[in-house]
């Protein structure tokens, strides 16, 4: 069986937490897993530029934390080619020929765009090159002929203008690149210790490199239910950030019976939360494990990306070879 090719891909901004790891990050070890596709996952370290180009001397750390927290949460390079995308340089070259085709009004309804620059707002985002980050997108995928890229709903926009500018290069010069498809997956909604999204700028994550007392002390911090003042007043789990990771990280039947007692004034927010926090320990264990070991063995980091590096830039080489045919230069 012809597998399909698939690709994503990371901006390396620092340490990856628990909703990496239940979203983008498990959604990809389990398309490895698959076996139904080709599996190329990338290090964005160019597209980390766009919001982070007045401080760029931690891409290169982030980047070599990034690669051992995707290795010990799973990911194979037997199974995935795992790349940098600044290390095939191909990328560049054809981002530069797919601008000269982008109308502009394409960049300037992505969603995104505005977005990120509300959120943002310690940043000076008014820059060409965060503009058009999704031309580099588009580069990024259609230079490996994807058939499909994992997203999330949030991200459709993203996928849709790749698509149109595979067509509009298709349509100008000759048919190289299949349109990709996006394959939707289904993210669970994990939050922060504070209940808002967990992200690294709110400084309400708990990493994948956490464990014992950091990881202890982060879960003893996590919100509960507002309306639950005292251990006597009942609860409602329905609206609980613990009992939503109690969800993912216990067991079905602890789930119920916490879910039961918590209602009732049955069981206290400190003691379900000190539970939480030996499911979460117990169940990183393995992760944890292997991040110690390539930890310790940075040279096999150093090697796989290597060989990921240049799995990438044969398959590029081949793709500049047709576009620049395509185009005539």
């Amino acid at each position: 069986m012809i597998q399909k090719r698939i690709l994503s891909g990371m901006r390396p901004t620092g340490l990856l937490h628990l909703g990496n790891l239940h979203g983008a990050l498990g959604n990809w070890v389990e398309l490895q897993e698959s076996g139904k596709y080709d599996c190329f996952y990338f290090v964005a370290d160019w597209h980390a530029i766009t919001s982070e180009y007045s401080s760029t001397e931690c891409i290169k750390d982030n980047t070599l934390n990034m690669l051992i927290d995707w290795l010990a949460a799973g990911l194979d390079p037997k199974k995935s080619t795992l790349f940098v995308q600044s290390a095939v340089k191909e990328h560049a070259e054809l981002f530069l020929l797919l601008s000269m085709i982008t109308p502009l009004a394409w960049l300037q309804r992505n969603p995104t765009y505005k977005e990120m620059q509300a959120e943002l707002t310690s940043r000076d985002l008014s820059t060409f090159g965060f503009l058009g980050y999704p031309v580099l997108q588009a580069a990024d995928i259609i230079m490996y002929k994807a058939y499909g890229v994992p997203v999330g709903v949030d991200q459709l926009p993203h996928i849709e203008l790749t698509r149109e500018i595979a067509r509009r290069f298709n349509f100008l010069y000759k048919e190289v690149f299949p349109v990709p498809e996006p394959l939707l997956t289904s993210v669970p909604k994990l939050l922060g210790t504070d209940g808002r999204k967990m992200s690294k700028s709110y400084d309400n994550s708990i990493y994948l490199s956490d464990r014992g007392k950091e990881l202890h002390r982060k879960v003893a911090s996590m919100f509960t239910d507002p309306q639950r003042m005292r251990k006597k007043d009942p609860g409602n789990p329905d609206i609980c950030n613990v009992f939503t990771f109690h969800g993912i990280y216990s067991p079905a039947e602890t789930v119920a019976e916490i879910n039961q007692a918590c209602r009732v004034a049955g069981i206290g927010c400190i003691e379900c939360k000190k539970m939480l926090a030996s499911r979460i320990e117990e169940s990183l264990a393995p992760v944890h494990e292997r991040m110690d070991y390539y930890q310790n063995h940075l040279q096999e980091i150093h090697d796989i990306i290597a060989d990921g590096n240049g799995r990438a830039a044969k398959i590029a080489r081949q793709t500049m070879e047709e576009v620049r045919e395509a185009i005539k230069i």
